[in-house]
């Protein structure tokens, strides 16, 4: 991690992942960009994700989810910065003359190759399918349907391990620690995404927050009873009611369930998700 001389007092807790030890290019590669409207949480100009608006002016890059390139040797070109996700991305050369960006996978560096193949070893940045990958072995970029595209397991340090191969399925154990089924012809990447360090960044100041597009969260308990059903009473009060609801009425932090009964996944899931302070030390 990188940290700064503490010239003001934002500054001194201030953090970044220190890019230069591993970013090679300042620029991206121009035909796999293009600009783009972000949506800001809106929805036909309603809100439908607070705390979201503002920040900087992006360029979108086009990554490669689907790695449809099967059986072409690729080298990786550049390792580069993505404004829009928290792993870094890699623009990889395939031997036809193709040029695409992925998701680089860490510890891999410019010069290093991978595969894209049903019988590719088990090697970090190759792609094959999960019924070919053994118990044990960490993947990312996940499809949930074959030729779908890389679905789970794409944000920065993030991976999957295998636990299980059964009756056409694969078991996976989610970063949350939910162990969920996913067809064995879905394809996966070994490994785990690059820039780990992003866990440890401080943002430092509230306009940091601002450049990335986030908007400042007000507490429901500060809100008028109008604004919010926390809102309300003389004073600093309690919320008033057993469990904590978002501003819309729904179930929302301290663990509780907010997941729909009758989701689709719902008997792809072999094991739920441990939440509360104990989730880390037990799985």
């Amino acid at each position: 991690m990188k940290t700064y001389r503490p010239y003001t007092k934002s500054r001194r807790q201030m953090s970044t992942p220190s890019f230069k030890k591993t970013l090679t290019a300042s620029e991206p590669h121009k035909a796999l960009t293009n600009g783009f409207k972000r949506m800001m949480g809106r929805a036909g100009g309603f809100i439908t994700t607070r705390h979201k608006g503002g920040g900087h002016k992006r360029l979108f890059r086009d990554v490669d989810f689907t790695y449809n390139k099967i059986d072409v040797p690729a080298k990786i070109a550049t390792l580069e910065y993505d404004p829009n996700r928290t792993g870094f991305i890699a623009l990889v050369h395939y031997a036809d003359g193709a040029k695409r960006y992925i998701l680089a996978p860490k510890s891999m560096k410019v010069g290093d190759t991978f595969l894209v193949s049903e019988k590719a070893e088990i090697k970090i940045g190759n792609r094959l399918p999960l019924k070919n990958i053994p118990v044990g072995t960490f993947v990312y970029n996940i499809e949930l349907k074959p030729k779908g595209g890389g679905k789970i397991a794409r944000s920065a340090g993030n991976y999957v391990e295998v636990v299980a191969q059964d009756a056409g399925y694969t078991h996976l154990k989610m970063p949350s620690s939910e162990i969920r089924r996913v067809m064995d012809a879905c394809w996966a990447s070994i490994g785990e995404v690059s820039n780990d360090e992003n866990r440890l960044v401080v943002i430092g100041k509230a306009g940091r927050s601002r450049w990335l597009g986030i908007r400042p969260t007000v507490r429901g308990t500060a809100m008028n009873p109008v604004d919010h059903p926390h809102g309300g009473g003389e004073g600093r009060q309690g919320r008033g009611r057993r469990r904590a609801i978002s501003t819309y009425g729904k179930p929302t932090g301290k663990g509780q369930k907010s997941r729909r009964v009758k989701k689709y996944s719902r008997n792809l899931i072999v094991s739920r998700r441990k939440v509360g302070k104990s989730r880390t030390a037990t799985s």
